[in-house]
């Protein structure tokens, strides 16, 4: 495992399964991690090796995102790691959305980590001994296929991958931005969305891994981004799938596949 000792992490959302789970594994390694909500979790978020540091914040304003990475600087005195988490969409048909629900959506999941990004960039440039600093954006499978039922949400991962990759090159050498296309994910937060075990069960079946991601995958893909190991990865959007969603004219043709 890479070791992050001394180094500090914001992790937005880090209370949520999949942003606990990047929290947990960034601790692991031995980094400062410090996260944010708009509220305190019910238990802390904390590993044998250390227990993250919890802001409240809605980051959709920008002076509360701020305070978050001045927090972090007074705190531990460096900025290392940002990963844009925070994030998600209920489902609303696209003929019905008030355009109230779709500038919400919009700036949950696109205006929020870019001005965070911007924040998180000046105080990587001027905090961090070993550069380059890093910024993940976890983005998702809405973003690079149709995302009936969820537009507004699908367009805001799309833009966000479209801004990953303009950011890395704006940002080099100072800081290095990647992105990480979520697919499906199994935790108890989607049993009701999926139908249950038997709804996991189904949707497992047409995942090529024959299984969903676990929040710890998409953790993984983090330490990875950040780590000394993809030093000369920008730009770059990981597909953490398991093989993408099965095309529909396979099951027409062979409805056991």
């Amino acid at each position: 495992m890479t070791d992050y000792s001394g180094k500090t992490v914001i992790v937005t959302g880090g209370a949520g399964h999949i942003g606990a789970a990047i929290t947990r594994a960034y601790l692991s390694a031995g980094a400062n991690v410090l996260i944010c909500g708009r509220r305190l979790p019910a238990q802390p978020i904390a590993t044998d090796t250390g227990e993250a540091v919890f802001v409240t914040a809605d980051i959709r304003d920008p002076e509360q995102s701020q305070h978050v990475i001045d927090v972090a600087l007074k705190q531990f005195g460096r900025l290392d790691v940002l990963v844009n988490n925070a994030g998600g969409s209920p489902p609303a048909k696209a003929a019905e959305a008030s355009p109230n629900f779709t500038r919400k959506i919009l700036d949950l999941n696109l205006t929020a980590p870019l001005v965070m990004s911007q924040q998180a960039y000046v105080a990587m440039r001027d905090s961090a001994i070993d550069r380059p600093g890093n910024i993940i954006n976890i983005a998702s499978v809405s973003g690079v296929r149709p995302s009936p039922g969820t537009a507004a949400y699908g367009a805001a991962k799309a833009g966000l991958l479209n801004a990953t990759r303009s950011l890395a090159m704006e940002w080099g050498p100072d800081v290095r931005v990647n992105a990480v296309v979520v697919g499906l994910v199994k935790h108890e937060g989607g049993a009701e969305h999926y139908g249950g075990a038997e709804g996991f069960r189904r949707v497992e079946q047409m995942l090529p891994l024959k299984r969903m991601a676990l929040p710890e995958d998409v953790a993984q893909a983090c330490l990875y981004l950040s780590s000394e190991q993809a030093a000369y990865v920008s730009g770059a959007s990981l597909e953490v799938t398991g093989g993408g969603e099965m095309p529909v004219f396979l099951y027409l043709s062979d409805p056991q596949a």
